[in-house]
């Protein structure tokens, strides 16, 4: 796969420090460690990194605009980035989930960005839509090329942009948020199974790429140990913790979110698995609510099991400070809801807060609580959603029985 130009092939040089990352096996070279380079580059080119020595170091795709100036696609001995090194590329992200799933879940990721050597793009599959999100504009001049590598596996594919690159990838290339780029019309959520269950995914829409991919290890957690109990799903989005917990066994299942178009989702997962006994049984509570309001509101009522789940509440580093404060009244105001030999799962996303620090701010709010409590376990990031790099690391979750 390559960006035809005239011009002879972009090469750049960096500090020593910068250098080191790299050869290292960190995927980002920003904007200040460039030291020179042959001339100006446009996006989404092949960059062609050279060490002092001037030798080979790697290369990447080129963001003139972008601090992340170059994203690496390759490091180490030099190779040909032809259409046949980018077929091999995407067999050995394939590669890497073999045997994980079987018949019983059909969604799961496929690419994970930089972890895959594919920095800024995500490819998640829900059965035989694939979801493609760019997290770059050094895609956008590429996409076509991406989309006929993908296209021979005979998928529906659906693009999804980060905010960041919406505005760029209509005014420069064309494309829309929730585009279809191959396949059959798509007019609604597809239907894909997890673990047996079945959900929808909202992949024209959906926050991510329609569905939280990356909590499915935890929400078979959360099935394993809800026999009985009284579960509370706070930030329940489309209710996936929640009905884990009804085909679990759960005595009842609340889900509180704010929105109402989530909620509605939830209710029609629940819907689609009726035919489960346990589903079928589980009284299932919907409260539409802000959820720090709620917990305040709801001060009288108690559960066997809280799943505190929140979104990303610091997406930069500025806001870690006010995030760690939330995170802290959410987990006591959580801890406060469980009865006696109650469970909480807390888990965050938030990648500026590391998970020593959240794990921390969940064990002194049980501490606080004036209880005694045991650690269960502490999970990070699911099979299919491999981590490489620091920064690449942001999904914590702890499990804390309260007695």
């Amino acid at each position: 796969m390559s960006v035809q130009t005239k011009a002879p092939a972009l090469r750049l040089r960096l500090t020593a420090a910068a250098e080191s990352i790299v050869r290292a096996g960190h995927p980002w070279v920003f904007a200040e460690s460039v030291r020179r380079q042959n001339r100006l580059g446009q996006m989404g080119e092949l960059a062609v990194i050279y060490d002092r020595h001037d030798e080979f170091l790697a290369a990447g795709l080129f963001d003139p605009d972008s601090p992340i100036r170059v994203r690496i696609l390759h490091q180490g001995k030099p190779q040909l980035l032809d259409h046949d090194w980018w077929r091999r590329h995407l067999e050995q992200a394939q590669s890497r989930r073999a045997g994980l799933f079987d018949e019983q879940t059909t969604g799961y990721r496929c690419i994970n960005g930089e972890n895959d050597s594919w920095p800024g793009l995500v490819l998640d599959r829900y059965d035989t839509t694939l979801a493609l999100k760019l997290y770059t504009a050094a895609w956008l001049p590429r996409l076509p090329e991406v989309v006929e590598l993908l296209a021979a596996r005979g998928n529906r594919i659906v693009l999804r942009l980060s905010r960041n690159i919406a505005g760029a990838a209509r005014a420069q290339f064309g494309y829309e948020d929730g585009q279809r780029l191959h396949g059959a019309a798509l007019d609604g959520p597809v239907v894909f199974q997890e673990s047996g269950l079945r959900f929808e995914a909202d992949v024209l829409r959906g926050q991510k790429t329609g569905f939280f991919l990356d909590q499915r290890e935890n929400r078979r957690n959360v099935e394993s140990l809800a026999a009985g109990r009284r579960v509370l799903n706070l930030f329940s989005y489309s209710g996936g913790f929640s009905l884990y917990a009804a085909r679990g066994g759960a005595a009842s299942v609340c889900s509180v979110d704010i929105s109402r178009q989530a909620l509605a989702a939830a209710e029609r997962n629940f819907a689609l698995n009726r035919h489960v006994p346990a589903v079928a049984a589980c009284p299932h509570e919907l409260a539409q609510a802000d959820v720090f309001s709620w917990l305040r509101e709801a001060a009288a009522r108690r559960f066997d099991m809280v799943v505190l789940d929140p979104p990303a509440l610091a997406k930069r580093q500025s806001e870690r400070q006010e995030a760690l404060r939330a995170y802290s009244r959410l987990l006591a105001g959580a801890v406060e809801r469980l009865d006696a030999n109650g469970m909480l799962v807390a888990a965050s996303c938030s990648a500026h807060v590391s998970a020593g620090e959240f794990f921390d701010l969940a064990r002194e709010a049980a501490r606080q609580s004036g209880h005694g409590f045991e650690e269960w376990r502490v999970t990070g990031h699911a099979p299919d959603h491999p981590v490489t790099f620091p920064e690449g690391e942001y999904l914590k979750c702890i499990y804390l029985r309260v007695r």
